[in-house]
């Protein structure tokens, strides 16, 4: 039998869990379309993202280390879609919307700039007269404005949910501007989802890259007791192993580790707070989908260690220096040499929206094409 959208709306109904977000449920999107035959709202919203712009373009975006560093570290592409396997597994775990978690899980990231949250916090203080520049919000203009795929509308169209998830989306280094959504409810558990897989994603697969980097040592990991548990049941399960080997199935207990306790968590949490819908969620103000005590405790000292050890790295602030100094070139030199702009972004303008221009066009770049830019400009002058 052909499974069509009314049979996925059937199939949700009857086994996703009652403070699932359903798809007949969605507040829709901001331009009304028609329902397609085989796919639910979010299973479009995913593949619209997939085929964006602006996500082919996180191929060359920095995590920690800029793109021409190595082939082998995270780039903002890889992350993305290592959140969204663990937000993915998570939410089937919890009886929720997958397709939902997996779209905001694609999306969480579309409007970072080049370099990370170093570009992030150089566009932020050069548009510090014009509201600033904060990724969620340049991630939900990504998909509202900027991103040109209908000849209708501007943007993707994607769903509420999906465009609140996006803009709610938060974490230790995201601190999001809710104004255009509804600050006093809580997030969907599927947007939770995402926000607790991002975090459980960049701290391992950091720890990951700062191995491979040398900028980590293993025997400065002793003193993270998570790591220590994850290592020592991977020696004693697979004592013949290689070290390269050792350390991958480390990494990877090492998430597992935080995924099962936040399931066994929140389910507790669910039982006990006595989540029975949808609307029960929001109307918590606290997230629900968190770790145990244990594990927050545990994190926290996960957190501090790669603070200390590699996000202040000798190595990995010259890269941050370099990062501002291109950033901070571009948009000046740009804002006074109109001209050097693409054709397609140059346009009458005031001052105001003319550095918001300049600064769509930067937040787009890959770190490659900052470089080239960079040098390319610069030897003009």
């Amino acid at each position: 039998m052909t499974l069509t959208m009314k049979e996925w709306n059937r199939y949700e109904q009857e086994f996703l869990a009652p403070y699932a977000q359903k798809s007949k449920n969605s507040k829709g999107r901001i331009y009304p379309e028609s329902a397609h035959a085989f796919r639910t709202i979010y299973q479009r919203d995913c593949d619209r993202i997939v085929h964006s712009r602006a996500f082919r373009r996180l191929e060359y975006k920095t995590q920690v280390f800029v793109n021409h560093e190595g082939d082998h570290y995270r780039t903002r592409l890889t992350h993305t879609l290592e959140v969204g396997s663990i937000a993915r597994t998570i939410a089937r775990a919890l009886k929720l919307n997958e397709d939902l978690t997996v779209a905001i899980a694609l999306a969480h990231d579309l409007g970072h700039p080049p370099f990370g949250h170093t570009g992030e916090h150089a566009l932020a203080e050069l548009m510090s007269d014009q509201e600033g520049f904060e990724h969620n919000k340049q991630s939900l203009r990504v998909v509202e404005v900027l991103e040109k795929k209908y000849p209708t509308h501007p943007g993707l169209n994607l769903t509420w949910e999906v465009r609140e998830g996006i803009m709610k989306h938060k974490s230790t280094y995201d601190k999001p501007d809710m104004s255009a959504f509804k600050k006093d409810t809580s997030s969907s558990l599927e947007a939770q989802v995402v926000d607790i897989a991002d975090e459980i994603a960049y701290n391992c697969h950091d720890v990951d890259d700062g191995l491979s980097s040398g900028l980590l040592t293993e025997k400065e990991l002793h003193s993270v007791p998570l790591w220590n548990a994850c290592l020592n049941d991977i020696r004693k399960a697979h004592p013949r192993a290689s070290d390269e080997v050792i350390r991958y199935f480390s990494v990877r207990a090492l998430i597992d580790t935080q995924a099962k306790d936040v399931i066994f968590n929140t389910e507790k949490l669910i039982r006990s707070l006595r989540i029975k819908s949808a609307n029960d969620v929001r109307n918590h103000h606290e997230n629900i989908v968190v770790p145990s005590k244990n594990l927050l405790k545990d994190g926290t000292i996960l957190k501090k260690f790669l603070l200390n050890k590699l996000y202040t790295h000798p190595r990995v602030q010259k890269m941050n220096k370099n990062a501002t100094k291109v950033v901070t070139y571009l948009f000046e030199t740009y804002r006074k040499n109109e001209e050097l702009l693409p054709v397609q972004t140059k346009r009458k303008h005031s001052e105001e929206t003319k550095k918001r221009f300049i600064c769509d066009y930067i937040a787009g770049m890959t770190d490659r094409f900052a470089l080239d830019e960079y040098r390319r400009l610069s030897k003009k002058r």
